[in-house]
Formats: C-alpha cells, structure tokens, sequence
C-alpha cells in the first residue's frame, strides 16, 4: 500500500504546486513523473534494504538466481525513477518500466498463490488493482510524450525551422 500512497501523495502536492504557479509542475503529466519516480525510488530501495527476504522470496522457482533478480529489478527500479525526472528521458524510462512491471506481475501471482499465510493487501485480487493503477501511471507518462512528440510545436509551422519557416523564393 505505501506504492500507492507515495504515487497518489506526490502527484496530488506537485499537482497542487503547479496550481499555485510553480511553471515546471504545471502540466499534469510532470505531476505524475514526479509521483512515479517517488514511488519507484521507493520500491527500488526496498530490494536493498528492509523487504529484500521478503522479494527473495516472492520469485517463483522456476527462476534462477532470486537474490541476483531481485536486484537487477531493484537497480532498474532506482534507474528508472531517476530517468523519469529528465524530460528527454521519461518516455523511455516509462516504457521500461511498463515491461519491468509485466516482467515482475508472476512474482505477485506467485506470492498469492503459494499457499502462504497473507495478510488482505497480499491477495492477488488487490495486488493485481494495484499493479493496473501502477500500470496505467507509466502508460499515460509514456502515452502523454509520444503524444506530443508527434504534435508540432506551436513556433513551428512543421518545417522543423522555428519562427514561419522557410519561404518559398519569390
């Protein structure tokens, strides 16, 4: 649950700060990079210190070496947190960490399902919502850029020249 309470709590006060006039958090989309790379130093870091037993564990056995998977994931986790705060980079980082998501979601399946004694939040049921919320976030990042990567830019007439452009000799 602290995932989703970092996602939703930072997002809400850069969203909240780019109301108030704070230019760079303006957007929405810059909002929700600075709530993912939060969440994701967050999840990151866990794969070092604190719950890193417990991710060992939660990778199903037909993998090999969980200690070295668990962190690879947890290093591609802080990468990617770090990269979505650098607009050149947050589209990238968001597609990877879409994959890395879909790559870990059999871990979660196979926490639920291993017959372990789980508190509520551990069932595959809410586990697999949060992963869709985490899911959606990283999308609509990615979603948002491509977007306007293909969009001209207002002082561009699509010539790629800032300004009118090149005219025509007349």
């Amino acid at each position: 649950m602290e995932p989703l309470i970092t996602l939703v709590g930072v997002t809400l006060v850069l969203g909240v700060c780019g109301a108030l006039g704070v230019r760079r958090l303006r957007p929405w989309p810059v909002a929700l990079r600075g709530g993912l790379a939060a969440m994701f130093a967050l999840t990151g870091t866990v794969h070092f210190v604190g719950m890193r037993e417990e991710l060992v564990a939660m990778v199903p056995p037909a993998l090999p070496a969980p200690g070295l998977l668990v962190t690879v994931t947890g290093v591609l986790e802080l990468v990617g947190a770090a990269a979505l705060l650098w607009t050149r980079t947050a589209p990238w980082s968001a597609a990877g960490l879409t994959v890395l998501l879909l790559a870990m979601f059999p871990a979660n399946v196979h926490l639920a399902l291993s017959g372990a004694d789980l508190a509520a939040h551990q069932e595959l049921v809410p586990r697999t919502a949060l992963q869709a919320v985490f899911l959606a976030a990283t999308v609509t990042v990615a979603a948002t850029h491509l977007h306007r990567a293909r969009r001209p830019s207002p002082d561009t007439d699509g010539s790629g020249v800032g300004g009118e452009g090149v005219r025509p000799v007349q």
